[in-house]
């Protein structure tokens, strides 16, 4: 296969999948207004590859940022910003690893200044649900981009965490070590996630709103390890562990020892239940239902997600 005849696969897929899924529905497309180029950070990452697949097929121009990118751009060097600001109208912004990281907020000022400054008319935020650090970092981001239009999108946790996350493994090895207790959740599947992000980044009136995303559903970890597991085509059993225990099962992994602290604990803080109620939000926002587990995990299966 040639390079042309690579890249053009990729684009029809790409308008495929955005087809399919409704992205911002035909509204969106027909009332979406010529929009300028956008910088999507964390480019290759699981929202940001999605959010740039979706404006390309818009007929957008994507600039998509990561650290080993051809648009370099990186949360811990705030000299390469401005570059890879130049020239975009508007921006989607992925923080990694999180926004409820010590430093986060600062990081966030620091855009919002690099942000205003480069003359970013839009900015869309990935924030987390139910996160007292994350809402700083939010918080300090509108405080610092001035007359930028800035849209939050806080999500439940990712259904796809499960087929191509940190979770992967444990499906595959029929046991979901997880610090979650019997708390229910309602999972959100990406593709919903970058549907809404791609309106709020070409469509008018977003602005100022935080959008708070769930899944149609909620579901303890011992019910979502049923539906895995009849998805996958083999047993997956939910065992639940307290917080310093999935720390240690996060070292066994290689994970270092402060960031399997932190993790254990985000985790632990995010699902003990004040979260699991649901919420409309996909619907305002694309007209349409948010995706159901039961659809998500049969997609993800007839994908290959369990193959392994």
């Amino acid at each position: 296969m040639t390079k042309n005849t690579a890249d053009e696969t990729k684009k029809t897929y790409a308008k495929q999948t955005y087809t399919k899924q409704g992205a911002a529905g035909s509204a969106a497309r027909e009332g979406a207004r010529v929009m300028g180029t956008v910088l999507v950070t964390s480019g290759t990452g699981k929202t940001g590859r999605r959010v740039a697949e979706r404006l390309a097929a818009l007929g957008v121009p994507v600039r998509a940022g990561s650290r080993a990118g051809g648009v370099p751009f990186d949360w811990q060097d705030e000299s390469g910003w401005a570059a890879a600001l130049d020239g975009t109208e508007a921006a989607y912004v992925a923080y990694y690893p999180d926004l409820a990281v010590p430093g986060a907020a600062g990081a966030m000022a620091a855009f919002g200044r690099v942000a205003a400054a480069s003359g970013l008319r839009r900015v869309v935020l990935l924030s987390g649900r139910g996160e007292p650090q994350a809402a700083m970092a939010e918080e300090a981001l509108r405080g610092a981009c001035g007359e930028v239009e800035l849209t939050v999108v806080r999500s439940a946790f990712f259904a796809q965490n499960f087929s191509e996350g940190a979770l992967l493994d444990s499906v595959l090895g029929g046991e979901l070590v997880f610090p979650a207790g019997s708390a229910a959740e309602p999972f959100l599947d990406i593709d919903d996630l970058a549907d809404v992000v791609v309106a709020a980044l070409t469509g008018d009136g977003h602005a100022g709103a935080v959008y708070e995303l769930t899944g149609p559903r909620s579901l303890t970890f011992e019910e979502a390890a049923e539906e895995l597991g009849r998805a996958a085509g083999r047993p997956v059993r939910y065992v639940p562990v307290s917080g310093p225990a999935y720390a240690e099962v996060l070292e066994g992994f290689g994970v270092s020892g402060p960031e399997a602290g932190f993790l254990a604990e985000l985790f632990a803080t995010l699902l003990d239940g004040h979260n699991s109620a649901t919420t409309d939000d996909v619907k305002r926002v694309l007209g349409r239902e948010a995706k159901e587990f039961t659809a998500f995990t049969r997609e993800a299966a007839r994908d290959g997600a369990w193959h392994g």
